[in-house]
């Protein structure tokens, strides 16, 4: 991380980008932040999803495909020498830095889970006030190992903040199924029926039962830690429209931009490894999504 920061502070100290530009960036975030800050970028990102470290101690791996050959290569290190205080403080000084990039009417993501979601809630509610506080999203799914001393952690949270009250959002519907599947037939309701049985359209919860990538999926990377596009598009959707700025500083394999480029919004991203800035690229540009250096 110190040989590419160092790298960027010679490179600028500001950024300015092209109205439309989409930007893809090796190097540190924080510097990366506060060049865009420096440039025209304050207040103009109307979306920010972050998939940081998750305060897990170990070390990833991404199994990239070479040819015939699958080959394990080291992806990021979520360790910390000063162990709790370290990661927090690396947290608090970046989401600082978002709030700033952040629009008045824009919405953030935080995505972790179990290790930190609780010691990062309280440091978002400083710097983004509890009263920003929109959701707790539990993504919920089936992967992942078992224990015989607890009960299968199977969910990851999303924290979800505003800058202020007047956020743009856009309540997506699910369907909620009517008991033992049978028609209510309530005046005023209007029902519906699949092959399950009979249910209606209801504003989408905060539990959102989404599949991890498969192994044979073909948005499939290999990159550790990857997350869906179903996900990414759901989160796009409900608080963005075509043209708005989405961010994403902990791009990792690159869904964000991938997803935001393929629905019609800018992105900006960023990540300091040079596996996963490598993978970003190479999935952009297999959908053909245009996008700076």
């Amino acid at each position: 991380m110190e040989e590419s920061r160092e790298l960027y502070r010679k490179k600028e100290d500001s950024v300015y980008l092209t109205e439309g530009e989409n930007t893809v960036h090796l190097g540190d975030n924080e510097i990366f932040m506060k060049s865009l800050i420096n440039g025209d970028m304050k207040e103009k990102l109307q979306m920010i999803y972050i998939d940081p470290p998750f305060f897990s101690k170990s070390d990833y791996v991404a199994r990239i495909t070479d040819g015939d050959e699958t080959v394990k290569k080291h992806a990021y290190g979520d360790r910390w020498e000063q162990g709790l205080p370290e990661y927090l403080e690396m947290m608090s000084e970046r989401l600082m830095l978002m709030r700033d990039l952040l629009r008045p009417d824009g919405l953030i993501w935080v995505h972790l889970d179990w290790h930190a979601a609780h010691y990062v809630r309280v440091i978002m509610d400083e710097i983004f006030s509890a009263r920003n506080f929109v959701n707790e999203i539990v993504w919920t799914y089936k992967s992942g190992g078992a224990s015989k001393k607890r009960f299968s952690r199977k969910h990851d949270t999303i924290l979800v903040y505003s800058k202020t009250s007047r956020y743009k959002f856009f309540p997506q519907k699910e369907k909620s199924y009517n008991r033992q599947f049978k028609p209510y037939r309530f005046k005023g309701v209007e029902e519906f029926q699949d092959d399950i049985g009979w249910y209606t359209m209801v504003n989408m919860k905060d539990v959102w039962n989404i599949d991890m990538v498969g192994r044979t999926a073909s948005e499939r990377t290999g990159y550790a830690t990857q997350k869906p596009e179903q996900l990414i598009e759901r989160i796009i959707t409900c608080c963005t429209e075509e043209g708005d700025i989405c961010g994403d500083f902990f791009c990792g394999s690159g869904t964000l931009p991938v997803v935001a480029g393929r629905m019609g919004r800018k992105f900006i991203a960023c990540d300091n490894g040079e596996l996963a800035y490598n993978v970003t690229l190479e999935r952009l540009e297999k959908q053909g999504i245009s996008f700076r250096r």
